[in-house]
């Protein structure tokens, strides 16, 4: 089942007996555990909370914990990490996870307690006969990171929680930022809401004042140096970096992309693709093909080309240790700026 529909079903109090969280976005994990923990055990019923980790821990304990009757209160929730008898290659313990009492509790589950397996894992074996186990009698919940397309819903749905309404124009700032990460946006979205305070709106100028900025926006500033042949800028925007302790070869490789892309969107608009055409075809952000359009004209092809063999010069003179990075970068600048 999807996150958002769990979720519901969790706010309901619609609690099944055995949940599988699946996937690598710990926002989801996090989010999904904290709104089991406060339905099932709510008024901080900790007493009533245990956590255990399968790699030290063999399944059958956890599952005699499970079938113990809580001392206090009416329920008790257990969270059962690292299920890695899911994976193909499971992790090597010293003892073995009795797969049949998991697949007896799974049968014939108790009704006073809930147990909650936490598998942060890319993939799971779905050929095992656990897992086809689990997927039968749990409610699976999957955890996958969110794509570039599904920001701007997110940001929304956050910014729906704390109440505050997002401006247009602010939208691509934040994502421009942000990117697909949803603990820096809930971070950056809780900023906002204790700016504007309840009901108020986060305009694209309290957006550019607030927001956390990034290597990424960052890279799009020392772009903007270059179009403008300011090299006093682009040095004071790299050693802002530097104090970020972003290193060189990091820069380089983000500044490359800048300019491969602007590169790329040039071409294709020369092909007459329409914006929404570019996005499909370079396999990138909205946000990010608009942004490059908005640049494209002012270079040339060659330009643009030259400056891409700048940085792959840079890059191999970094790994290569021909000068100090930090010398090789400053060149760079000198020369991209001149």
């Amino acid at each position: 089942m999807s996150f958002f529909k769990e979720k519901q079903n969790v706010k309901k109090g619609n609690f099944q007996p055995v949940y599988l969280l699946y996937g690598t976005e710990a926002f989801f994990i996090q989010d999904m555990k904290k709104q089991l923990i406060e339905g099932i055990l709510p008024d901080g019923d900790i007493e009533n909370l245990s956590t255990y980790d399968l790699d030290e821990i063999p399944i059958q304990e956890v599952i005699s914990d499970v079938e113990t009757y809580p001392l206090f209160g009416e329920r008790k929730l257990i969270i059962a990490n690292n299920p890695s008898f899911l994976k193909t290659k499971p992790t090597i313990v010293p003892f073995e996870h009795d797969l049949d009492a998991l697949q007896r509790y799974l049968e014939n589950p108790v009704d006073y307690s809930y147990i909650v397996f936490v598998a942060e894992y890319e993939k799971i074996d779905e050929r095992k006969k656990v897992t086809k186990m689990l997927k039968k009698n749990a409610s699976v919940v999957l955890c996958e990171p969110i794509k570039d397309y599904e920001l701007s819903k997110w940001i929304k749905t956050i910014a729906d929680d704390y109440h505050i309404t997002i401006e247009s124009a602010a939208y691509d700032v934040i994502e421009g930022e942000i990117e697909a990460n949803l603990h820096l946006l809930q971070n950056e979205m809780m900023k906002f809401a204790m700016y504007v305070g309840e009901g108020g709106k986060v305009t694209k100028e309290i957006a550019e004042m607030l927001v956390s900025h990034t290597l990424h926006n960052s890279s799009l500033q020392l772009v903007d140096a270059v179009i403008e042949r300011n090299l006093g800028k682009a040095i004071a925007i790299y050693r802002d970096l530097l104090k970020m302790k972003e290193e060189p070869i990091a820069m380089v490789a983000l500044l490359a992309y800048q300019f491969r892309t602007l590169l790329r969107v040039k071409l294709l608009k020369q092909k007459g693709y329409s914006q929404a055409q570019m996005q499909k075809q370079l396999g990138i952000h909205p946000y990010v093909v608009k942004i490059a359009l908005s640049r494209e004209s002012k270079f040339t092809i060659d330009q643009l080309a030259s400056y891409i063999d700048k940085l792959t010069n840079a890059d191999a003179d970094m790994k290569q240790g021909k000068m100090e990075k930090d010398l090789v970068f400053d060149l760079l600048l000198y020369d991209l700026t001149k």
